[in-house]
């Protein structure tokens, strides 16, 4: 009699023990979905705030045509239906052509003292440190979430539930270099 209770309590233990370790994958799972929200949302105010900067320097730039056209082209290409890594890799040629654009900003004074702009530059540089900071929880995220899928006794239940690891955010090799603003400004 008292075995079958000790048989039950040790069984409902362990489903106890199996639902904590479920809960706990799948809130570390909505932890990195989350963080790559936060990358998203800071990518799409970038990609808001650089009309309204390439309007500005426009006045002042005219001769700096492809830098506008090939800023526009791709902004036209980001949509909320391709991937999330072609999503990435198109706003990173955004920011290329955007930090291109504010290197040639040196060249002229008149848009360099005018408040507009230096509102514009200094809400593009929070919005970078944004994206900074969130590319860093998300890659935070992603490393707690991996470690409980492949640390016991969560990669028991992870395997038999097919919770696979996720990426970390990666730059490629070209944006590890050092970037030189003579080729910049010659190009």
């Amino acid at each position: 009699m008292y075995t079958d209770y000790i048989i039950y309590g040790i069984v409902g233990l362990v489903i106890l023990i199996i639902i904590g370790l479920y809960n706990t994958i799948i809130r570390k799972r909505n932890e990195v979905n989350n963080a790559f929200a936060s990358i998203d949302a800071m990518l799409k105010k970038r990609y808001d705030l650089l009309p309204n900067l390439v309007e500005l320097v426009k006045q002042y730039m005219a001769h700096e045509k492809t830098v506008f056209v090939e800023i526009t082209k791709l902004r036209s290409q980001v949509s909320s239906e391709i991937p999330s890594d072609e999503k990435l890799e198109k706003y990173n040629a955004l920011q290329k052509h955007a930090d291109r654009l504010l290197l040639n900003v040196e060249n002229y004074p008149d848009l360099k003292a005018s408040a507009n702009f230096l509102h514009l530059q200094a809400s593009w540089n929070s919005t970078e440190e944004q994206i900074s900071a969130s590319r860093r929880y998300f890659n935070a995220a992603v490393t707690d979430y991996n470690n409980h899928i492949q640390m016991f006794p969560y990669n028991i239940l992870a395997d038999l539930l097919k919770f696979s690891p996720q990426s970390v955010f990666e730059i490629s090799n070209n944006e590890r270099q050092n970037i030189n603003a003579k080729e910049l400004f010659n190009s």
